[in-house]
């Protein structure tokens, strides 16, 4: 249960962190900052409050997840980390003697205390409302994109995911100790996964015997992350790989498999609205709902900047409905005619394909019809996957040779976007889209969501809350400092 009393720490030694910790730390910056105890207010219904011994205080346990994503560390490092790194303590309000907790309480607070909580949605309004208590966030301009996060497991099967990880222990052990080569458990032959999890299990046992090397960093990180990757498959055994990842496309070329955040940002380069989906969606179906997830946090919008994803009919109607203005260049293959299809097929920018609602897209396509006239491009998908698809009835005829889908490109229509994007004033704005590539390229490599640290869309959920969270705090740090 949660206490009901606020703790008071007596300790002889907290002037220590007076001592050590200086004014310009970020966390103890971050500690001044914010009031987390909204933290509490909305985990209240997940504790008993009348029964049972005292929890580990929610807002201590979030914080630990705030380290986690400011230093991307795995659980059990991230917990020995606390005990000895006084910025650490400082930040989760311990006594510099104080005990830290067992690293499998992290994800039972995120299993149990985080569920059907609309975390990611909370803690960037929070952060946008100390933005405007600030006076920091005054532009009236919103920039869009969609960044993506490549699975935990990258469509590997479980064994092979398993084989990866125990020989990066195995390698780096003999790095520092050849003699413990033959040492090791002789490897599973058969393709059983149970089987590789007790392989697994006993390197880790073989390691930890052999104390000196098993506290050395290079060896103990790679033997955390293969504890951790055991647990979790021990807890998602009923499937090979992440089950709620897709297959993506970056280009005609390259893909990914894993998940997109569609995000949008201010001018100040302070997210506004994140939406975090699978893999295959298209970038331009969701700019109404940052724009009105943007709104809801109190900025106030009258420019919208993306690429050519977001210029699709119906966002450049509902812009015009809005009153808001778009930035974004026209593309002639996604401002296609207006006829009524049973499945929507969604049309990649990068790749300058359509995907099918499978994640299947194009192998090629062909422009037909007279120059004089609409011409239509008609898009070419392979059969054989078709053949076979789960979801082929209505849009696969049983026994077709070919399976197309068309367009037709209408050079004459949105004449007012096409000459606003002549102009001198589109194209200043257009030149402010670069901010938001950056923020992308600072989510993904310092704070680690260039992978997912967990499988399925509620853990690439609270990943991508906190490290935004994270990003935005940094970022009102930085513009406060410019301030005075």
């Amino acid at each position: 249960m949660i206490s009901k009393q606020e703790t008071l720490n007596l300790s002889p030694y907290m002037a220590l962190y007076d001592l050590i910790i200086p004014k310009d730390n970020m966390l103890r910056q971050i500690n001044e900052l914010v009031d987390f105890s909204f933290i509490v207010e909305e985990l209240q219904s997940k504790y008993c409050l009348d029964n049972g011994r005292n929890a580990i205080p929610p807002i201590r346990m979030f914080k630990y997840l705030l380290l986690k994503a400011i230093h991307d560390l795995s659980d059990a490092d991230l917990v020995e980390r606390s005990k000895y790194d006084m910025s650490f303590k400082y930040f989760l309000d311990m006594t510099p003697e104080e005990d830290v907790i067992d690293s499998s309480s992290l994800t039972k607070f995120r299993r149990l205390r985080l569920q059907d909580m609309n975390l990611l949605d909370l803690l960037i309004q929070k952060t946008v409302e100390i933005a405007l208590e600030k006076g920091l966030l005054l532009s009236k301009m919103v920039i869009v994109d969609a960044t993506h996060t490549k699975a935990r497991y990258n469509q590997k099967s479980p064994k092979e995911f398993l084989q990866e990880k125990s020989k990066n222990v195995r390698k780096a052990v003999y790095q520092l100790d050849e003699n413990m080569v033959g040492k090791f458990p002789e490897k599973p032959t058969s393709n059983e996964v149970t089987e590789e999890l007790d392989y697994c299990r006993q390197v880790v046992e073989v390691v930890e015997t052999q104390s000196k090397i098993a506290q050395i960093p290079a060896v103990k990180e790679k033997l955390n992350v293969l504890k951790e990757v055991i647990d979790d498959y021990e807890a998602h055994l009923s499937y090979s790989n992440d089950p709620d990842a897709r297959l993506g496309h970056k280009s005609a070329d390259t893909s990914f498999f894993g998940y997109k955040t569609h995000i949008a940002m201010s001018d100040e380069r302070i997210i506004t609205a994140a939406v975090v989906t699978t893999g295959e969606k298209s970038d331009g179906h969701y700019l109404q709902e940052l724009v009105e997830k943007s709104r809801e946090t109190g900025m106030e919008i009258e420019t919208v900047i993306g690429d050519t994803a977001y210029s699709g009919k119906d966002n450049l109607a509902y812009m015009k409905s809005e009153k808001l203005q778009l930035v974004s260049k026209l593309h002639p293959l996604i401002t296609n005619g207006r006829g009524q299809r049973k499945f929507e097929f969604d049309f990649n920018k990068d790749a300058g394909m359509f995907v099918c609602p499978a994640g299947h897209m194009a192998l090629n396509r062909r422009r037909t019809g007279k120059k004089s006239t609409n011409q239509s491009l008609t898009f070419y998908f392979d059969i054989k996957k078709c053949k076979v698809c789960p979801m082929r009835e209505g849009c696969y005829t049983e026994g077709a040779k070919s399976k197309t889908y068309s367009v037709t490109i209408q050079s004459t229509t949105h004449q007012e976007q096409a000459a606003f994007q002549e102009t001198e004033e589109f194209k200043a704005l257009a030149k402010n889209r670069y901010k938001i590539e950056a923020k992308n390229n600072e989510l993904k490599n310092p704070h680690g969501f260039k992978t997912a640290k967990s499988t399925g869309l509620f853990g690439m959920e609270i990943q991508g809350a906190t490290t935004i969270f994270v990003v935005n705090l940094k970022r009102i740090l930085k513009l406060m400092s410019e301030k005075e």
